[in-house]
């Protein structure tokens, strides 16, 4: 590590220390400086102090500060922002494939889960889903921006079968719809087919996500039921930054 930090520099927040160790790059040692910084002292989405303080802090060049922020952005522990500057990347929430609500993987990476509801009525639903369904009546369609610490992770864009849950949208929406499903309705999601692809950011998705247009974005569509119920029909677009799928895969039996 570098050489332990003695304070913080009153104009900028910044460790002051000196980059004296002879057995590695400065640019290595910046980069142990700013990590500790990010972990310690800043937050995800706060702002890094800008190239030109850190040169003058440590007394570095503008292309050792630009090496060492570069190899923080590529670890994942910074990002950056086109005209706006770098900050502290969040966690990425894991998923490992079980079935689990939004607020429950929120909560199992201790984030805490919120939502804003972009729609909410009933209506009559394509014909993909109304097939899922069986059932061409109209059905509740809830279309939600979910957020952790309070930072957008996700839209999901859900339809529920009327046939099983006629009032949901007379339920606290906000939180966790399967919570509810299961507690109100008695019928708990119980198993899924999920598909995953890649798509890009729409103009619309990119201002709900903070995100630039165009950006690739993980979309999941899940057909969900309750012991051989239909019941949801959901298709969610996740910020690569601040979602992961994680398997575990074994060889097949030849």
């Amino acid at each position: 590590m570098v050489r332990s930090m003695t304070g913080l520099s009153s104009a900028s927040g910044l460790p002051v220390t000196t980059l004296d160790d002879p057995s590695k790059p400065k640019h290595a040692q910046l980069r142990e400086i700013l990590e500790e910084l990010c972990t310690t002292k800043l937050s995800p989405g706060d702002m890094l102090p800008g190239e030109r303080v850190l040169e003058e802090t440590y007394g570095v060049s503008r292309i050792t500060v630009r090496r060492a922020i570069g190899d923080l952005v590529a670890s994942g522990v910074l990002k950056r922002a086109r005209g706006k500057g770098t900050f502290v990347a969040p966690s990425p929430l894991v998923s490992r494939l079980h079935l689990a609500s939004f607020s429950q993987e929120m909560e199992a990476q201790q984030l805490q889960s919120s939502s804003k509801i972009l729609l909410s009525a009933r209506a009559t639903a394509p014909a993909t889903i109304a097939e899922f369904f069986h059932s061409a009546a109209t059905h509740t369609h809830l279309r939600r921006l979910r957020l952790g610490n309070g930072v957008p992770y996700a839209i999901d864009d859900a339809w529920y079968n009327s046939a099983f849950v006629p009032d949901l949208l007379e339920n606290d929406v906000y939180n966790s719809v399967y919570a509810i499903l299961g507690t109100e309705y008695n019928v708990p999601i119980t198993d899924a087919i999920q598909t995953a692809t890649a798509v890009n950011a729409t103009s619309e998705t990119a201002e709900l996500l903070d995100v630039e247009p165009g950006t690739a974005l993980l979309k999941i569509v899940r057909q969900s039921q309750s012991n051989g119920l239909p019941v949801e029909w959901c298709s969610s677009l996740y910020r690569t930054d601040r979602y992961t799928l994680k398997t575990h895969v074994t060889r097949a039996a030849l």
